[in-house]
């Protein structure tokens, strides 16, 4: 896989690729990796194993998702890509005027205001009536066991739960937060790495989705407990909006990227800005990896894509350009002829017409997943639901309270959101899944990702390894000390302001599976994280 005829970087890769002929899944948590592998080697096909994977993730990795958490998925199966929408809307009692005349000029971040209505249960019960195999039930078992008898939190997690509990310690105290800290607050400093964590009444949670197939999420008990805490502690969201909600099966979208395709889910996710990112680099030689001219032109490409991105990118109905007018070579063209000798602060323009998780599956015969959940900031909303350890994501959070945005506060909306799982293929053929998770830095990991596997002839786990970039804002970037100096000193003489950032997990952490010609799997983890390749 690549363009280049040899391999034009001098990094050496912290791991080597895993190869398997019969099954692999790939995670951020070693234990939620093993619970998805423990379901093909029973039989199971790919989406049952990210099924369990996920569930299991959220016991494993709270931190980053929940059982309130939303989901977005890309799966090959039956020689097609599908795509499943499992991300929630904004609760019909909240306005515009309501969030103002609470005095904010901008969505909090944490509280009942940002919450949405959890999408990511209604996707694993939907997931597995289209394409499931073992019985639903089978797919919590892992994650029940976990959460009943405990697990070892592993070292990224223990350090993310804690960070996270820092940040909540002002709502301490506050009724809406009681179960948060009750659930998760763990002496109010959060478990240390190897520190063993019982999550009793999310097993108790479990075992009601299981048996119900996620119907008591949204018309049986748990939807009647969380309509009567959101309206004991001043909340929005009902058992109404819950009811009504249904994931989405929707035609994924694509670019076709120096003769891969690259797909994406369509909005409300930002999969959008990668692939426009990535159309206006088609045509810009970046001849080497790593050098200061073409991180340069990555970033600048990145900025116009996500400038412009952002300001049409929410609910599809909501949208007053359409995905086809953002990819279109006349619109892509203009924003390349932005990219100059020099950092820029880009500006939205109209076309003419006007703590995450992420998991990969695949199996001995063909069917591959990419799969994406989030509660978004690191715990989500701060909401935890007393007793059921439902933590309510805060995905609201990224509405804009300007009502000429398109991406403006409604009830009943979907918010722009910022997870994507990403996919390959090539001559319609299945590459395999790809994802970098890790809010904003997602687009430009799929583009960093991409860009190594197909323009500089890397692996999978090379393509993850490799030193990466992000920006921030304006002209602000920052780098990973891999680059070196000399690249670094260039960045800063053509107008960047660097920031040379030595936190690992600040750059996403990104899973990669891909199906070689002859069908044997090349599985890759992420090493900024406590990731696993599981296979066999």
């Amino acid at each position: 896989m690549g363009t280049c005829e040899h391999k034009a970087y001098n990094f050496t890769s912290v791991r080597k690729p895993m190869y398997a002929t019969n099954g692999m899944v790939c995670t951020s948590q070693p234990l939620a990796a093993q619970a998805g592998l423990a379901v093909l080697r029973e039989g199971g096909n790919a989406v049952d194993a990210a099924i369990a994977t996920a569930i299991t993730l959220t016991v494993t990795e709270p931190n980053s998702n929940g059982l309130g958490s939303d989901a977005f998925v890309l799966v090959w199966a039956d020689g097609a890509l599908h795509g499943l929408n499992g991300s929630g809307a904004s609760p019909q009692s909240l306005s515009l005027s309501a969030v103002k005349a609470g005095g904010y000029s901008a969505m909090p971040e944490r509280g009942w205001i940002p919450v949405t209505v959890p999408g990511a249960p209604g996707a694993w019960a939907e997931l597995h009536r289209r394409f499931g195999r073992l019985p639903f039930e089978r797919l919590f078992s892992d994650a029940i066991r976990y959460a009943e008898e405990g697990y070892g939190v592993s070292p990224t997690t223990a350090k993310e739960w804690q960070e996270a509990l820092q940040l909540m310690k002002p709502f301490a105290g506050k009724a809406p937060f009681a179960g948060f800290f009750d659930t998760f607050g763990y002496g109010g400093k959060g478990p240390k790495a190897g520190d063993r964590v019982y999550l009793p009444g999310h097993a108790n949670t479990l075992r009601l989705l299981a048996e119900s197939h996620c119907e008591s999420l949204y018309r049986g008990e748990l939807a009647k407990v969380i309509d009567e805490f959101s309206k004991s502690t001043g909340g929005y969201i009902t058992k109404d909006d819950l009811a009504t909600y249904h994931p989405e099966w929707q035609t994924p979208i694509s670019y076709k990227y120096h003769g891969y395709d690259v797909w994406e889910m369509p909005p409300n996710t930002h999969g959008l800005v990668a692939l426009m990112a990535l159309a206006i680099l088609d045509k810009v030689p970046c001849k080497q990896f790593g050098t200061a001219d073409t991180v340069h032109k990555q970033i600048e490409a990145l900025k116009q894509a996500y400038i412009n991105g952002k300001a049409f990118i929410t609910d599809p109905n909501h949208m007053s350009v359409s995905v086809e007018e953002l990819l279109s070579p006349e619109y892509i063209q203009r924003l390349r002829n932005a990219i100059g000798n020099s950092a820029v602060k880009p500006k939205a323009v109209r076309p003419d017409s006007g703590g995450t998780v992420y998991l990969a599956t695949a199996d001995r015969e063909g069917m591959m997943v990419s799969f994406i959940q989030s509660n978004y900031m690191g715990f989500g909303s701060g909401i935890v639901i007393p007793g059921y350890g439902i933590a309510l994501n805060d995905r609201g959070a990224n509405f804009s309270l300007d009502e000429t945005h398109d991406n403006c506060l409604a009830g009943g909306k979907r918010p722009y959101h910022t997870i994507i799982p990403g996919f390959l293929t090539k001559d319609t053929l299945p590459v395999g899944p790809f994802g970098v998770m890790g809010a904003f830095m997602q687009p430009q990991g799929h583009v960093q990702a991409v860009m190594n596997m197909i323009d500089f002839a890397m692996n999978g786990q090379e393509a993850l390894d490799a030193p990466r970039w992000q920006w921030i804002d304006g002209l602000r970037i920052e780098v990973e000390p891999g680059f070196g100096d000399d690249v670094v000193r260039r960045l800063k003489e053509l107008g960047h302001i660097v920031k040379v950032n030595s936190d690992p997990t600040s750059f996403g952490r990104g899973q990669i599976i891909r199906r070689k010609e002859d069908g044997v799997l090349e599985g890759a983890s992420e090493a900024r994280a406590d990731g696993l390749v599981a296979a066999y």
